[in-house]
This record gives structure tokens, C-alpha cells and sequence, in this order.
């Protein structure tokens, strides 16, 4: 929105109403030219009403203190009324409320304690148990951790869980007459952001908010971190004014910051991308030049492009694209966890649905029933598949694509994280000429990527291999791939039929979902081939049980089964920010870990290779149940669950957890990271 700037006389004063955002270089430079006519005016008495105003910048925060000492100096005055709760902050947080007559009202969070020097000479503890968040008893306790381990009073309150970081921020701020803010978009001045690059600021744990006459406005959760200051200082050449924030969201908005700033390169069209990314299949047959006054022309499809090359090149599994109520949001799943790498404003979302629809064939005018459609674009040199599934919403509709590596996916069996013992028993189990072999866990375990490398590993001129998917994820070379259609009546079930008529040697199934795909599976496994599926149970011998609960009868199974992988995935620690830490063998015995000695663990810490995670990409974590001959014989009795649980301790199988904590005994992933395992 342009600037626009009314004048009123109210006696000897001079009303300016600014209507428009004041950070832009263009719209401050705008607000200068009339205050500095209004001053060669003779009119020295100055209302600004920011009615209007929804955004500050540093460099207007500047204009407003260079006109007050103007005015000042030819015994003049400058007022600010109505302002929001947003700027009302920034004035606050920034010290202009102290120089400058500013409207009162509700908003300023984070005030200026006026008894900030008796606060002072009180300790932190003491302002807690005034406060009445920790006892006296919490406190002497905290004392003595902090003698023994040298960590700050506070961060050992905090991770007690004695007191929050916030409830902590606000005493601190009391105590050393500091204001404190929860930070958001509005009250921060991108350019000032920019002062640090993003690894700095997050190494640093800070984020400079204004930067007003040389002094920067910093929010830190410490507001003793003097050698951060210093540092800060030395790169910007400007002081330092703490202003306190916790951790948490000073990592946020340093996140919310960088979007938007990318955002704007992107929407303007300066994008830099990449030339190599091009559409494989799912072009349309449309007018392109019709196509393109849809979608918003260029900077729309910079920014569809750039988001799949980003994806890519962060190992994401989804790209979701959802509308919100005012702002859009992009999330990327990294590691089974959702991240936020973009925030579009909502009036762009339907061009960004719309040129993905185009991509993938599906019909934009269509937005009341859900679709589902397939993108092949090649980018970094290399193919990359993407499934498109959209799902109308009350504020649109919502677009996930599932990024389908195959490079990355289809892995040789020596690199899907099987120890050597278990990679020879897997092998072994692939080399049957006949039965039935299921991999098991819930959705997202990486089943599918398993039966792929299989697959992969048995596929060979000399053998007819065929699969039968929901849909097809990737598209290998010899195999006869084949997608189910349940639209017309082609079910897995009917599939499998006509596919066993087909004369193949091994058939995988994407997935076992009813009781005749598992009797199909279980009588071609009898009849001479070799069938692989996956199962969703929580382990292994779960495949049993559900096998049998289904109906299939004990007499067959115990003859078709060859063996049963269960899988999970577990994040690794960051190698860029990975620490050790020691835990001793009492706090191991108190998660139920069996251990005589204190054991030597890692984690990462967080930096910006890890999206502050401390994890950066996944390894599965196996147990394998291979049936024998005392296997046979106990399924043909219908077993119970604790029976075949007492099996598997006699035959010393390695459940999930156990392999999850090798691995972090080996530093490959966290305690936290195995204990999310125990017990399935």
C-alpha cells in the first residue's frame, strides 16, 4: 500500500495522519519530505497519528528521532498517537517511547521495572521465590548443581523444569531493567536482521531487531553475554542494547526472517535458480501463454521450481502446501518432522495450486473434490518423481507432493543399515526359490524403500520379477511393474490373480490389506514362488498373529512363511553439531537400560545444517525373525502372543529397541531417539 499523508490545524498543532507501511526506503523518504516542509513551514509542534501505520522500519525510527531534536532545538515538540499494539512495542523496545511523546496504552510487553535498581541488588533466586515460581527448597537444590556443574542458576531451573524460559526471561528482564519481547514478524526490521548472517546469529543465539543511529537492538536470552555482545559489536560496528527473548523463538524468528526475505526475491522474479530443472512429464497440452497469466507468470514458477530443487537438496520426503486464514504456509518433512520454509502471502496460493495442477495434468478448474496426479521433473542432473495429491479445505485447497528420489531411494542392500549378521541372514532369506517374506512397521518405517533394494538385489535377465503397487513409486528396468485401480475394479486381490498367470519368479506386493491378498500371497508362496509384501504391525512376530487373525489357516502358514524384517527409522545425530555426553549406569537402569558402567553418548546441539534439530537424516533399525523348524511346528498350534514372544527370547532374536540402542551406544543416534522404541 502507497503512503498517504493528511494535515489537520488543532490549534497551535500540525496533525499528519500517515495511512501505509513505513518500511520502505521509498515510503520513509516520503514521510521526511513532509515533516521537513511542515518544519520550513514554522509549524513546530508536530502530531504524527499512525492510525494507519502497520509497519516500522530502523531507518524511520531515525527520521522520528532526528526531527525530535529539531523541533527540540527551536523549543518545538513531536507527538505520536494512535499507534498499534505492534508499533507500540517496537517504540518500546527500541527506547523511542522515552525520548518521544507517545500515545499510552496497553501493549508495551515487557515493561521497564522503575525500581529496576533495587531489583538489582535482590539475587535471581530471591526474585523467584517472590515471584512464588520456585520454593526455597528448589532453589538451594539448583545452588548446589550449580557449584558442582558450574551451569548458570537459571538453565538448571529450566531444564529441572522448575520454571519456564519465558517465566525466567520476564524476572530477568525485571532485574536488569531490560524490556522483553515475544518476537514476530513486525517487530523486526529485515535489513537490521541482515546485519549478522544467519549462521552467526545462530551461533550466537541472538537477533538483531532494529538498528537506530548505530545502536543496535538486540534480543538475547542472556543479558550477561557480554563476550556475544562484544562480538556482535565487532562485526557491525554499531553498540549493543540487549533486549531479552528466549532461545526458542529467537531461533524462529531468525527462520521467519530469512523466509521472508527469500520470499521477496522470489515473488519479484529475481530468483537464481537452477537452468537444468526442467518438466519431464506432466506437461500440459493448455495454451502456455494462458497458462502463464494463471499462475502469475515467471516468479510463480521460480517459486514452484525452486521449492522442488530446495526439497531435493534437504532430503525432504513432502513438500505441503497449505492455505491458511491470511498467509499461506510451506512445510518440508525432513526426518518425519515438519518444518516451515515459506510463508506466501494467500492472495498468491491459488496461482501456486494452480501451476502445480498444470504440471501434473489435473484439471484447475475442479476444487471441490480431491485429486491425485504425478510430476516428473530432472533437476541436479538426475530424475526425481513427485506424487501430487490435493484436498479441498475451508480455506482451499491443500497440496502435498511426495518427493520420490530414486537414487537415494533404491539403496543395495549393504547401505539400508543392516549389521553384517543380519545383511547375511536378509540375503539368505532372498535367496529361497520359494515362500512368502514380509517386512513390517507402521507408515513411514521405509518399508517399501526395503522391498525396493530386494527387489533391486534379486533383479536379474534370467528371472521374471513383477510387482503389484498403490501406487507405482518408482520405475525400475526389467521389472513389470503394475498399478492397482480400485476405480475400475482392479483391485490387488484381482491383480495378483491375473499376475501369478503371468509365469513370474518373485512377486512383490506393495501391501497385504485384506484377508484374499494374504491368502493369494500365502498359495503362491506354496506353489513355487517367491512373494515379498510388507504388513503393518508394530514388530515382527506381529505378522503372525495378524496372519492368523485374518484366517489364514496354521498349517499353511507355517509352510509358506520364509521369514519376517520388522523396521523402524531413527534420526541421526548431526555430524556437524554432535557432542558426547556421559550417563551414568543408575540413570541407564532408570530407563529400564540393563548396564553396570556409565556409557558414553552423543547428540547434537542444533545449527543450521540440521534445521536446529541436532539430527540430520535417518538410518533403520532391524530385528528378523527367520522361521525354523521349532517355528514351524509352533505355528501349526495357533500360538499365543506370549508364546511366540517366548520363542523369540529362546532364540535370542534382537528385538527393535536392542538395535536401536546399539546404535546409539555406537553414536550413530540418541538415547532419545532408541527410547521411542521401547516397549513396541
Amino acid at each position: 500500500m502507497s503512503l498517504a499523508i493528511s494535515k489537520s490545524r488543532v490549534g497551535v498543532e500540525l496533525h499528519l495522519t500517515v495511512e501505509g507501511a513505513l518500511n520502505t526506503d521509498e515510503a520513509v523518504r516520503d514521510l521526511e519530505a513532509q515533516l521537513d516542509t511542515a518544519i520550513e513551514q514554522y509549524h513546530i509542534n508536530l502530531v504524527l497519528d499512525f492510525v494507519g501505520v502497520s509497519l516500522v522500519n530502523s531507518v524511520c525510527l531515525e527520521v522520528l528521532l532526528e526531527t525530535q531534536d529539531r523541533l527540540l532545538r527551536i523549543g518545538g515538540s513531536l507527538s505520536l498517537v494512535n499507534l498499534s499494539r505492534l508499533n507500540r512495542q517496537v517504540m518500546h523496545l527500541t527506547g523511542l517511547d522515552e525520548a518521544i511523546d507517545c500515545d499510552s496504552g496497553e501493549g508495551a510487553s515487557g515493561r521497564r521495572y522503575t525500581d529496576s535498581a533495587m531489583l538489582k541488588r535482590k539475587k535471581l533466586g530471591e526474585l523467584l521465590i517472590e515471584r512464588g515460581l520456585v520454593t526455597d527448597k528448589e532453589i538451594e537444590y539448583a545452588v548446589a548443581e550449580q557449584r558442582k556443574s558450574g551451569k548458570k542458576l537459571g538453565d538448571i531451573l529450566i531444564d529441572d523444569q522448575y520454571v519456564t524460559e519465558a517465566q525466567l526471561i520476564e524476572v530477568l528482564a525485571g532485574q536488569h531493567g531490560l524490556p522483553h519481547v515475544q518476537i514476530r514478524t513486525g517487530l523486526y526490521d529485515p535489513v537490521s536482521v541482515g546485519l549478522l548472517t544467519q549462521e552467526q546469529a545462530r551461533s550466537l543465539k541472538v537477533m538483531p531487531l532494529f538498528c537506530v543511529n548505530k545502536r543496535i537492538f538486540l534480543a538475547t536470552a542472556d543479558p550477561q553475554a557480554i563476550p556475544v555482545f562484544d562480538t556482535v559489536a565487532e562485526v557491525t560496528g554499531c553498540t549493543i542494547r540487549p533486549v531479552l527473548a528466549t532461545r526458542d523463538n529467537i531461533l524462529d524468528s531468525l527462520s521467519q526472517a530469512e523466509q521472508e526475505s527469500d520470499e521477496l526475491a522470489e515473488f519479484i522474479g529475481g530468483l537464481d535458480v537452477d537452468s537444468d530443472l526442467m518438466l519431464l512429464e506432466g506437461h500440459s497440452d493448455n495454451d502456455p501463454d494462458a497458462i502463464d497469466d494463471l499462475s502469475g507468470a515467471s516468479p510463480v514458477i521460480n517459486l514452484i521450481n525452486n521449492l522442488v530443487q530446495r526439497a531435493v537438496r534437504d532430503n525432504a520426503s513432502d513438500i505441503h502446501v497449505e492455505p491458511g486464514r491470511g498467509k499461506a504456509r510451506i512445510r518440508f518433512r525432513i526426518d518425519g518432522v515438519l518444518y516451515q520454509v515459506m510463508a506466501p502471502p494467500q492472495d498468491v496460493y491459488p496461482a501456486l495450486v494452480s501451476r502445480l495442477k498444470v504440471m501434473a495434468k489435473l484439471d484447475i478448474a475442479e476444487r471441490r473434490l480431491p485429486q491425485d496426479g504425478r510430476i516428473q521433473v530432472m533437476t541436479q542432473g538426475r530424475v526425481i518423481d513427485l506424487r501430487l495429491s490435493t484436498l479441498p479445505g475451508i480455506f482451499g485447497e491443500k497440496v502435498v507432493l511426495r518427493v520420490l528420489d530414486k537414487e537415494k531411494a533404491i539403496m543395495p542392500l549393504e547401505r539400508i543399515g543392516m549389521s553384517d549378521a543380519y545383511l547375511e541372514q536378509f540375503r539368505s532369506m532372498l535367496r529361497s526359490r520359494h515362500g512368502l517374506m514380509l517386512v513390517t512397521g507402521p507408515t513411514g518405517s521405509g518399508k517399501t524403500s526395503t522391498l525396493y533394494s530386494a527387489i533391486n538385489f534379486l533383479n536379474s535377465i534370467e528371472k521374471s520379477i513383477v510387482t503389484i503397487e498403490d501406487p507405482v513409486e518408482y520405475q525400475l528396468d526389467v521389472i513389470n511393474q503394475n498399478q492397482v485401480r480400485e476405480g475400475i475394479g482392479l483391485s490387488f486381490a484381482k491383480l495378483f490373480k491375473h499376475v501369478l498367470r503371468q509365469d513370474p519368479d518373485i512377486v512383490m506386493v506393495g501391501e497385504i490389506r485384506d484377508v484374499e491378498t494374504a491368502e493369494i500371497a500365502v498359495q503362491a508362496a506354496l506353489t513355487g514362488h517367491l512373494v515379498l509384501s510388507t504388513l503393518h504391525t508394530n514388530d515382527a512376530i506381529g505378522a503372525i498373529t495378524r496372519l492368523l487373525d485374518m484366517g489364514i489357516q496354521p498349517f499353511l502358514l507355517s509352510s509358506a512363511l520364509v521369514g519376517v524384517i520388522g523396521q523402524r527409522l531413527v534420526r541421526r545425530v548431526c555430524p556437524k553439531c554432535k557432542t558426547q555426553h556421559m550417563v551414568s549406569s543408575e540413570a541407564l537402569q532408570a530407563y529400564g537400560i540393563a548396564s553396570d558402567e556409565a556409557r558414553m553418548l552423543f547428540k547434537g546441539k542444533g545449527c543450521s545444517y540440521c534445521y536446529d534439530s541436532g539430527y540430520k537424516g535417518r538410518m533403520a533399525v532391524h530385528e528378523i525373525f527367520e522361521v525354523n523348524a521349532a517355528a514351524q511346528q509352533l505355528m501349526t498350534r495357533s500360538p499365543s502372543r506370549d508364546e511366540l514372544d517366548e520363542h523369540l527370547r529362546q532364540n535370542n532374536v534382537t528385538s527393535l529397541f536392542e538395535s536401536a540402542l546399539g546404535a546409539a551406544f555406537e553414536g550413530s543416534t540418541s538415547l532419545e531417539e532408541a527410547l521411542r522404541l521401547k516397549g513396541n
